[in-house]
């Protein structure tokens, strides 16, 4: 959920960007999509321990470093029930935070299951915290409208935002947006520019390494993978994040384009870039305005899918429309650099 609306006069029908592919690691995938691709239903929360795995392993108590909390594998993975290791780093969870809308039974899953009780949130889907309250509840109403679709087809995710948001009450809506609202967004991603990335696995739409040597060219992408495997996908760690390997040269190329549109001054004449300042709407430092969301050091992978998107018309809602121009005329490369620079970015916090 982000990249706000931006008011101009660039007209009501912005050009897409004629044959721009799909930028298919944003979206966890190495193949483009087939004709009638579509995603797979998520599974529905359990408790049942797989048969594919040692159960002995599966309830096993485990614990993470500067928790007293003990979870099992199996307590981990009930989506219904969303695990806690620091509960000093949040406010209370309510119910829709924690056990979902009562309304969907035991399909139910909790808004941290996926975005964590600390809203970080992962490459795969959005980092949630800090977002104003206003352009939360905006975006699960376009979720529930059929408003906010995926470009790729085969996105699980976002059916499934989709399903949840038609089951909540306005007043659940509203607690989930007050509960993440009221959290301060921290850094969650180191970017680390590189000819070189590890080598990969896609696993749940997120990229998991097999090694830590670098031995893959990044061809123009960028990898987004966790710090810790271990810590971020078995134990759900909310405490270990991310780092996000991006082109060489991509940071400062980005700098260009996010602080000044991309404008150039040619014999003495000032050249207009192919997009405008971001921070005439997300604020100086890029943290936000009003309801418009704050983009700095957010999610690299998540930016470039929001882009591709907007660009693509796959966001329809009603600040849609004025974004689009924006971005219309913006290159896969565009989008590779601008998301390395805003990632880059640590975010500027209010003195306590």
């Amino acid at each position: 959920m982000l990249l706000a609306a931006l008011g101009s006069g660039w007209g009501d029908t912005p050009a897409r960007a004629a044959g721009e592919p799909e930028p298919l690691w944003a979206y966890g995938f190495s193949t483009p999509p087939a004709p009638g691709d579509k995603a797979v239903p998520q599974s529905p929360p359990s408790r049942a321990l797989r048969p594919n795995e040692d159960p002995v392993e599966q309830t096993r108590l485990r614990r993470v470093a500067g928790s007293s909390a003990m979870y099992s594998r199996v307590d981990i993975r009930d989506l219904g029930n969303v695990i806690d290791w620091f509960p000093g780093d949040h406010p209370p969870m309510p119910q829709i935070i924690a056990h979902g809308s009562p309304s969907l039974g035991n399909a139910a899953r909790g808004c941290a299951s996926c975005h964590l009780p600390t809203g970080k949130g992962r490459p795969e889907n959005a980092s949630v915290a800090g977002l104003p309250v206003a352009y939360f509840i905006r975006q699960m109403e376009d979720f529930r409208d059929g408003l906010r679709v995926s470009s790729d087809p085969r996105k699980p995710n976002t059916p499934m935002m989709m399903l949840l948001a038609k089951a909540m009450t306005a007043a659940e809506m509203r607690t989930a947006a007050d509960y993440f609202g009221a959290m301060k967004w921290t850094p969650w991603t180191r970017v680390v520019e590189t000819d070189l990335v590890p080598k990969t696995r896609i696993e749940g739409n997120l990229f998991l390494t097999l090694s830590s040597a670098r031995t893959e060219p990044i061809a123009g992408r960028i990898i987004e993978t966790p710090e810790d495997p271990e810590q971020s996908e078995v134990l759900r760690n909310p405490r270990s994040g991310f780092v996000a390997y991006v082109p060489v040269g991509s940071i400062k190329r980005g700098e260009h384009l996010v602080t000044t549109g991309g404008m150039s001054v040619v014999e003495g004449k000032i050249v207009p870039g192919k997009t405008v300042a971001c921070g005439t709407c997300h604020g100086p430092d890029l943290m936000g305005l009003a309801d418009v969301p704050g983009i700095a050091g957010r999610s690299p992978s998540y930016l470039v899918r929001q882009m591709y998107d907007l660009q693509q018309g796959k966001r329809r809602g009603a600040s849609s429309p004025l974004m689009q121009p924006v971005v219309a005329n913006l290159t896969g490369e565009d989008f590779v650099a601008i998301a390395a620079y805003v990632t880059s970015l640590a975010p500027s916090l209010p003195a306590k």
